[in-house]
């Protein structure tokens, strides 16, 4: 479905042949374009418009929106919009991605020492040595992506014993 122009009778309307001789026929228009959204709420961010559904769909998924509106403008034949129609689409959610972080970082809250490390079992190899040579040592880690930065991960140690 893209933008398209679809005639529909005009309610209230009789086409044909009429006893004072023949109306000229009158037509009038579906105009519909696609909009992603980030919900039904009446305050909601909106990104489009879109000519194709899939299109909609795809940008909807790149900016972690879930729903789509579809808006359908009857057009009357003056070329005015008659109508304006809403309808929300709810995505399904998307099948999760095993999250990983691009880098891992733990430093001792205690001493200021850090070390930036590839994988989880570096980063608690860090740690185990740091906490042991330093006795009342607290290490955090944090981790590493572009989407969110750098960004603590609480009570990783509890997780890992």
């Amino acid at each position: 479905m893209g933008i398209g122009l679809f005639p529909i009778c005009s309610a209230g309307k009789t086409f044909g042949a009429t006893t004072s001789g023949e109306k000229q026929r009158r037509m009038i228009y579906k105009e519909t374009f696609w909009m992603a959204c980030d919900s039904t709420e009446q305050l909601r961010a909106e990104y489009g418009p879109f000519h194709t559904r899939a299109e909609a769909e795809s940008e909807a998924g790149k900016l972690g929106f879930g729903y789509l509106l579809r808006y359908e403008h009857v057009i009357g034949e003056n070329e005015d919009i008659k109508e304006v129609r809403c309808i929300f689409i709810e995505l399904p959610e998307p099948p999760r991605r095993r999250y990983v972080a691009e880098k891992l970082h733990t430093r001792c809250a205690t001493c200021g020492a850090c070390a930036i490390h590839d994988y989880a079992w570096q980063a608690e190899v860090w740690a185990d040595i740091h906490e042991f040579e330093h006795s009342r040592h607290r290490i955090r880690l944090f981790e590493q992506t572009h989407a969110e930065g750098l960004k603590e991960v609480p009570g990783w140690r509890d997780a890992c014993a």
